[in-house]
């Protein structure tokens, strides 16, 4: 396979994570009272950040959306450095190689803080960074 490929892979993976954050960002509770208590505490309690006042969840749904946004734009980036690779495939990997371990760094505090599916979803974005990397050499 080669390096475009690779990185369409990629590009399709990080997609399929926006829409299920974005989809998570503005879910309903679903784990009954508790978690609606905590939410409407987080809701409650407001604080002066810098001369704003904020709550918890609006921190909270405010980086739930910017990752959103991230996770778009990188699986944007992918596709487009898909067609880019074919061209000039040794200005790519330095792109390559960041973002597989901006991959590799998301996915152990995924794992360690959220769950395990974006943890895995994140070690799949990371392998094809990383075949995608190693072909653009020869992909001329």
């Amino acid at each position: 396979m080669k390096s475009a490929l690779f990185l369409r892979i990629a590009s399709a993976l990080t997609m399929l994570m926006c829409l299920g954050h974005t989809g998570g960002v503005f879910s309903s509770p679903r784990h009954g009272a508790e978690e609606i208590a905590v939410l409407e505490t987080m809701k409650a309690h407001h604080f002066n950040v810098m001369g704003s006042m904020r709550t918890y969840w609006d921190f909270l749904f405010g980086y739930g959306l910017i990752l959103a946004i991230g996770l778009l734009v990188q699986a944007i980036l992918f596709w487009q450095l898909a067609g880019l690779v074919k061209t000039n495939p040794v200005l790519i990997r330095p792109i390559l190689a960041l973002f597989f371990f901006n991959c590799i760094g998301t996915a152990l505090l995924s794992w360690k803080y959220f769950f395990y599916r974006p943890a895995v979803t994140q070690l799949l974005v990371a392998a094809c960074l990383g075949l995608a990397f190693a072909t653009a050499a020869v992909s001329r």
